[in-house]
């Protein structure tokens, strides 16, 4: 019925603005980076492995049409967030720390240093600043800002702007940018036109494309109030859009700025082409859709299967008036599930963690609840070359044999696969094992009800903030209440979840994830043991294993991909023998349904992005024959 790339989805791109990014390492880094320039001399962007599709004189980037119109507005419901930022509600314009519910899409209202290219894994090129000098050793990167740019409100935005913004997001931003930033030391402006960002050695890959990629904040803005405040005024920003209408909670509206300093330059021209950004909030999956069909909104990404099979078939999308489009998604599909919060002692025990796993009939939830549109999630790298598959091949082996002894013998052999059902919703084999692992384990059988070793009754909360994912819940309990487990959903509203989210208050939460093709940093948020330990990490299932810490490192100091690729196979083989999660679904494409009021380039959207509405544009020819046909 849906996936949930809408729930709590954190869009994990390298050096992306306003998104979560990505690590790399020390010495190998620095020889990968200076494949694209000469050491000392000037480059135009970077990549974790130093190799740069676009040259120094590139004019636009491929997949956009760079002289695409500007006007119109672009209106939606959001489908992805970052930091705080909420789904459902918002109550502050403060996005890049802990406290509150930000709106979605606030990341439009600042630049940054570099832009990222999403046709490219993880390249960036020159946006505030020009061009970068890195050193030969990789841990100093000198950043050459444009002269004549201006915040807002024609502020002037300078390099000890830049340093402000890095330092302060270092020590007061959100956890989830301080983890980036654990190997970033700090930044200083030598004078207006340069700013120094220093790294530690053994770094994570792409920690400098994630500080290249932060959004700048006006110093002078910020000496007259706290950064890290909750609180409805706008900030000022620097970027291509700023807060223009809203309504607490309901809406928001952000405006573009007409003289925006980098409209023009290469890794932006042709896109932010809409006059307005429009976020509609619901907290109702079905009064949502009504409202896309009432054309209060006029962009949608469909992840309800229920409604995508049945319900497009209203009046606009017969006459032609609404468009429907599948579009293929290249990235990496990661990892969606009910994780468990192994923090509490009743889940500890990982032959329990493996009945849960049992006990969920994907198959049946599949075919009747989800019409059938969904596959199997196994990895926390699923639909990438960095899933594990079959037994370990000689470069695994090498990785994985001095942890022979402290991992269960099974990484060296197949991985973890969920258990296939007969698709009956009560599969008889599947639930008997499940009930002999939970006896084994020391869950015992009392009148029909499972009690914990302690002699506590074993129940399971399942958290939950929206209606519409009940469903798939209730088969589920059911089996669970057959192992003599007492299940239950507990509804909350959208602020408490977050927060309970933060504090880890809960026994198991939906969590889904994707990482880049190049991952590395933010690996440590979601496994290590430091992030288990740190609040608002997004390490939900409390991993705290210190092979799974070495692993990581490994793959930050990948020297090249082909280690990168074994090393992440390495780590998704230890993961799945933990069974840290319920494996939910995936699909490999983006749903999309929208008002046919838009047009887009000839050449489609961009391999690791689906270029919405950053490539589209207004089309008043096709708005005009809209009204027309009522």
């Amino acid at each position: 019925m849906t996936s949930l790339t809408r729930r709590r989805v954190l869009t994990i791109a390298a050096g992306a603005a306003g998104a979560l990014s990505l690590g790399r390492s020390g010495p190998a880094f620095a020889q990968a980076a200076q494949a694209t320039e000469t050491p000392g001399r000037e480059a135009h962007g970077m990549s974790a492995f130093g190799d740069l599709k676009y040259p120094a004189d590139f004019k636009h980037l491929d997949y956009v049409n760079p002289n695409a119109p500007k006007g119109g507005t672009f209106s939606l419901v959001g489908t992805s967030r970052a930091y705080n930022q909420n789904f459902l509600t918002f109550n502050t314009m403060n996005s890049y720390i802990l406290k509150g519910d930000a709106p979605m899409g606030m990341e439009r209202t600042f630049a940054s240093l570099m832009s990222r290219a999403s046709d490219e894994p993880d390249s960036m090129y020159g946006l505030a600043a020009r061009a970068v000098r890195i050193s030969d050793d990789g841990l100093t990167y000198r950043f050459l800002m444009r002269p004549g740019l201006a915040f807002h409100d024609g502020s002037p935005l300078t390099a000890h702007d830049c340093a402000f913004s890095l330092n302060i997001l270092k020590e007061k931003g959100h956890p989830i940018i301080g983890s980036i930033l654990r190997d970033f030391e700090g930044a200083e402006a030598i004078d207006d036109l340069t700013v120094i960002a220093r790294f530690k050695e053994k770094r994570g890959r792409d920690v400098p494309l994630s500080v290249a990629g932060l959004p700048i904040f006006s110093r002078a803005y910020y000496s007259k109030r706290p950064f890290d405040e909750s609180t409805m005024d706008v900030p000022l920003g620097s970027g291509a859009y700023k807060v223009g209408r809203f309504e607490t909670g309901r809406w928001i509206e952000y405006e573009r700025v007409k003289d925006w300093w980098g409209a023009n330059l290469p890794a932006e021209r042709g896109q932010n082409n809409f006059d307005v950004i429009r976020y509609e909030y619901y907290r109702d999956r079905d009064v949502a859709f009504q409202g896309f069909t009432g054309k209060s909104y006029a962009f949608r990404e469909e992840f309800t299967s229920r409604i995508w099979a049945t319900r497009y078939d209203f009046p606009a999308v017969r006459d032609g008036r609404v468009k429907r489009d599948v579009l293929k998604d290249e990235t990496p599909s990661g990892a969606q599930g009910w994780f468990i919060n192994t923090r509490r002692s009743k889940f500890q025990n990982v032959q329990l963690r493996e009945a849960l796993i049992y006990a969920f009939d994907f198959e049946w939830t599949n075919r009747n609840i989800m019409y059938g549109s969904y596959d199997r999630t196994h990895s926390v790298f699923q639909n990438s070359d960095m899933m594990a598959v079959g037994k370990p091949g000689e470069d695994e082996l090498k990785i994985l044999e001095p942890f022979r002894g402290k991992v269960p013998d099974e990484v060296f052999g197949e991985p973890f696969v969920p258990p296939v059902s007969d698709g009956s919703g009560n599969d008889r084999s599947l639930l008997r094992h499940a009930s002999q692992l939970l006896t084994k384990a020391g869950y015992p059988v009392k009148d029909g009800k499972r009690f914990t070793p302690q002699g506590e009754r074993m129940t399971i909360e399942f958290l939950l903030d929206e209606p519409s994912f009940q469903p798939h819940h209730m088969p589920y309990i059911k089996n669970l209440n057959v192992l003599g487990i007492e299940a239950n959903v507990r509804m909350v509203d959208p602020a408490q979840e977050q927060l309970r989210m933060i504090d880890f208050d809960f026994d198991i939460a939906i969590q889904r994830f994707g990482f880049s093709t190049v991952p590395g940093d933010s690996l440590r948020s979601y496994f290590s043991s430091r992030a288990a330990a740190t609040r608002g990490s997004q390490n939900l299932a409390g991993i705290s294993d210190p092979v799974i810490d070495a692993l990581i490192e490994q793959i930050v100091a990948a020297p090249t991909r082909p280690d990168l690729v074994a090393a992440c196979k390495a780590l998704d083989r230890v993961i799945r023998s933990g069974r840290y999660w319920v494996p939910q679904w995936y699909k490999a494409s983006h749903w999309l349904a929208y008002w046919d009021m838009f047009d887009r380039p000839a050449q489609g959207k961009p391999k690791y992005a689906r270029g919405i509405p950053e490539t589209w544009w207004y089309d008043p020819q096709k708005a005009a024959q809209l009204e027309r046909k009522g």
